[in-house]
Order: C-alpha cells, then structure tokens, then sequence
C-alpha cells in the first residue's frame, strides 16, 4: 500500500473516453478514488459525492480521478448514467491497482477474493503521497477528502 511521502511511477491509463491519460501529465496536488466496480450502489454514491464537490475541488486547483479495473466501456456508461464529472480511469490490467496495493485479498460473508479496497489517495503538488484513506466507508468520505485537500493547498504546496 502506498504512504504518505512515497512517489509513484510514470503511468498511462485510458479514462472513460478512451483518452490516454499520462501521470505525468496530470495537474497536482490530486485525489485518485479507487471504487471496486461502476454502478453498484457503494461506487455509485461514491462517485456522485465526488461528483457533486467537483467545483470545491477545482477551486482549490486539485484534480480528481476516479479508477477502477472496469473497461473503458462500462466507464463511459457509469459517467452518462450519472452525469459524472470526474474522469474515471480504466485499469483493467491492474497496472496501479496492482503496484499500489490496491487490489488485494477481500473477504465477504466467508468467502476469499481478489478485488480492488477501496481506497483514496490524495497527491501533494509535487506528486508525493500526502494521504491515504483505506477500507473507505463511502458516507461523507468524499467530504473528508475535501477537508484534507484544503489543509494540503492551506499549507503552501499547491503551485511550487
């Protein structure tokens, strides 16, 4: 799992468009919300929370993604479905959910599985790990990424 300090490497994933979208490239400080799979009732309220936040977190100058291992496909479905705002990366592959520790071993009503924690990780503007929330409970989380963005961008690292 990552950690508060660490960087990640350079990657490319395509989001619900079928646009390639480069790490490099992405504005930071930013906010990745890994959800488990696109129209579930969790993934959904989630994905409307961050939805409905978009400008707070544009204000701020802080990108958000969400990311899953759905196809570009069933991405682009969720995005129409819901009117989402945020673009929402495909990883079907698990080329960071993998790396990330993101897709791991669940368990559900006795069962053992592999399948994506959900998780939030907030970037500093350098790139950097500045926060990571794990086994989200989806009800105000969004919020609270929203207050944490704010102390980050509060402490003078948006921009350097």
């Amino acid at each position: 799992m990552l950690e508060p300090g660490q960087t990640v490497d350079d990657f490319t994933l395509s989001d619900h468009n079928g646009d390639e979208v480069h790490w490099a490239d992405v504005p930071k400080p930013a906010v990745i919300f890994f959800y488990p799979k696109a129209n579930t009732p969790g993934c959904t309220t989630e994905s409307i929370a961050f939805r409905d936040l978009y400008d707070d977190f544009q204000a701020l100058g802080v990108a958000v993604y969400g990311a899953s291992a759905d196809t570009v496909k069933r991405q682009a479905n969720f995005v129409a479905k819901h009117e989402l705002r945020t673009p929402l990366l495909a990883d079907p592959e698990h080329l960071i959910l993998q790396p990330w520790g993101i897709w791991a071993e669940k368990k559900n009503y006795g069962r053992t599985y592999m399948g994506i924690k959900r998780t939030t990780v907030l970037f500093d503007a350098d790139g950097a790990v500045a926060k990571v929330w794990e086994n989200v409970r989806v009800k105000g989380h969004a919020e609270k990424v929203l207050d944490a963005a704010r102390e980050l961008v509060g402490a003078g690292t948006v921009g350097r």
